[in-house]
């Protein structure tokens, strides 16, 4: 023993090298272990579900499940295969896997897709928003939005999760979270945005969308990654020095909140009695018809406002869920241009894991409708339902000039277009959509 300590005093190095080494690998180790507790355990509570007897004539529950296999820097795959797809097949479910190979895949694949029991997002943010893009430009929108969709956060970071579950530390455990919430079929609203450019059909949001040089620069992140913890303010500091100051200049025309209309009833009334059916019809038949009252429709009033801006921000309600409001609306963020490169580097850090945060000077608007305006289109008015404007340019999700044209885009709030079933997805509200200004 003595040999053995002095052995270890004299090749101090070594011990203390193998010491980190085997603490490192007995902390690995623990985790390992920790995760398999915690796959155990939602494999379990999935498999009382499973074990439920179901009648001869009642069919299985078909989920559909859409995958990412990119997502997460290629390591999704190996995710849902370990973390998702135990607890769906012990649940009972009729589990079919689409795997996507490029963008914009999963939103083709939904607009051809026949009718299933549940569709399953297994992905990042961009994955749910394909989906939900895919699933309301359908012509059978109306009846195919009563599909609930399923999001199991895949990527490596989820705006929507936040809001949907507690923050977790641990990866598999809010990824079996999601899972179970799936299988237990718990629901919560969500808001969706319509945008909609000249000439491309409408993209559908969850979160919202972002105008300005915070999100350009925080595109090059990757590139600095050699860089480590360095990486994102690199990025924002080199953006301040090819050009400064980053001002954007635009105007945007908006409407402000509505009401909030009244939730349809999940199950139909039931109905009435033959007779009371053709008494109604008999009674209609021989009252005279009351002439209509015309009533005259009161024109929506549109403010416009002028913006100089470093960033405009519209993003949804989502981040602050609050099944009491009376009014829907969506909140248009415009940031001050006068700021400084080092407040730019910091806030610019700051929005990469916060998105919406805005600083101090933000001038926040509440509107229903908006339309973003370039410098170089100025003759836009609303007339009645409609409204015509001379501008050509960017298409959905792309706000700017492109080849030097102006761009117009129009966005609107969108009422509980999806009940989201914690990661859930629910029924859409179609009823409740209004109508777009035509370009």
């Amino acid at each position: 023993m003595a040999q053995l300590a002095r052995s270890l005093r004299n090749h101090w190095k070594k011990t203390t090298a193998g010491v980190c080494l085997l603490t490192w690998g007995g902390h690995w180790l623990y985790g390992k272990h920790c995760d398999n507790l915690l796959r155990r355990a939602a494999c379990q509570e999935a498999q009382v579900f499973g074990n439920q007897l179901v009648p001869p004539s009642v069919q299985l529950k078909k989920a559909t499940v859409f995958l990412n296999p990119a997502a997460c820097k290629g390591k999704a795959r190996s995710l849902f295969e370990k973390n998702v797809a135990p607890i769906l097949h012990l649940s009972g479910l009729d589990v079919t896997v689409v795997k996507t190979d490029y963008e914009g895949q999963a939103k083709k694949l939904l607009e051809l897709m026949e009718t299933t029991d549940m569709i399953i997002v297994a992905g990042g943010d961009g994955t749910l928003q394909e989906i939900v893009t895919g699933l309301l430009r359908r012509e059978d929108e109306a009846a195919f939005s009563r599909i609930p969709i399923g999001f199991i956060p895949l990527g490596q970071s989820s705006n929507l999760s936040r809001t949907l579950f507690p923050a977790s530390g641990n990866r598999v455990q809010g990824i079996t979270t999601a899972t179970l919430a799936i299988v237990k079929g718990e629901t919560v609203p969500l808001d969706v945005l319509q945008i909609k450019g000249e000439k491309e059909q409408p993209v559908f949001a969850l979160t919202g969308l972002r105008w300005g040089s915070y999100r350009d620069a925080g595109v090059k992140v990757s590139k600095y990654w050699y860089l480590g913890p360095l990486k994102t303010k690199a990025a924002h500091f080199f953006s301040t020095l090819k050009e400064w100051p980053q001002i954007h200049r635009a105007s945007i025309l908006y409407t402000g909140p509505t009401e909030r209309p009244p939730e349809e009833p999940e199950e139909r009334p039931p109905r009435p009695p033959l007779y009371r059916r053709l008494y109604r019809r008999l009674t209609s038949y021989w009252t005279r018809p009351q002439t209509a009252i015309s009533q005259e429709v009161t024109p929506e009033a549109w403010e416009e406002v002028g913006l100089s801006t470093i960033e405009l921000s519209i993003t949804t309600q989502n981040s602050r869920l609050d099944p009491t409001r009376t009014e829907d609306s969506m909140t248009i963020c415009i940031e001050p241009d006068t700021i400084s490169k080092g407040d730019f580097v910091s806030v610019g850090s700051q929005k990469m894991s916060d998105p919406q945060l805005c600083p101090e000077g933000t001038q926040c608007l509440q509107a229903s409708r908006c339309t973003l305006l370039l410098p170089e289109v100025r003759d836009w008015r609303p007339r009645g339902q409609e409204a015509r404007s001379r501008a050509h340019g960017a298409g959905p999700g792309r706000l700017g000039s492109d080849g030097g044209r102006p761009s117009v885009q129009f966005i609107r709030f969108i009422h509980s277009v999806a009940f989201i079933e914690r990661l859930l997805c629910a029924e859409h509200c179609t009823k409740q959509i209004e109508t777009v200004p035509a370009v």
